[in-house]
């Protein structure tokens, strides 16, 4: 995050805390006007510190209750190859870049611990997948929630 300063923080905290609050309730909640709120969500929005708003159901927890992060080393330069296989499978929740030991993670989520190792014995077929390590979810605790 550039640029912003204590409001725009506590803004950002509140949102992530309630992503459906009202301006108004914010706006009691940070003690600012309405129109002030209002203006730097959409300054926020614009700048990209806010990239979208989403929403967590129930359906999306309970119909992949098995869910890990795998990490993923890539040999050569088939980096887009194995995203874009990695993102047609259906245990893939998401695919990141990243830096470091590890060129990819995968998000995946399945019904099962058996459909889970099936996924991950299919990515470690993929071509230019050299190695990997898997982390299973235990909890997960969204930033500023109880």
């Amino acid at each position: 995050m550039t640029n912003m300063d204590d409001t725009d923080q506590r803004l950002i905290a509140a949102l992530r805390r309630d992503g459906r609050a009202a301006v108004s309730e914010l706006a009691e909640r940070l003690g600012l006007a309405r129109a002030t709120v209002r203006a730097r969500m959409e300054r926020l929005t614009a700048r990209g510190e806010i990239a979208g708003f989403t929403v967590l159901t129930r359906a999306d927890v309970t119909a992949a209750p098995v869910r890990g992060l795998m990490m993923i080393g890539i040999e050569g330069r088939g980096a887009e190859r194995v995203a874009a296989r990695l993102a047609g499978m259906p245990a893939v929740q998401a695919v990141h870049s990243t830096n470091g030991k590890w060129d990819m993670i995968a998000e995946l989520g399945t019904e099962t611990l058996e459909d889970l190792d099936a996924a991950l014995a299919q990515i470690r077929k993929l071509e230019g997948v050299s190695t990997s390590e898997t982390s299973l979810l235990l909890t997960t605790r969204r930033a500023g929630r109880k």
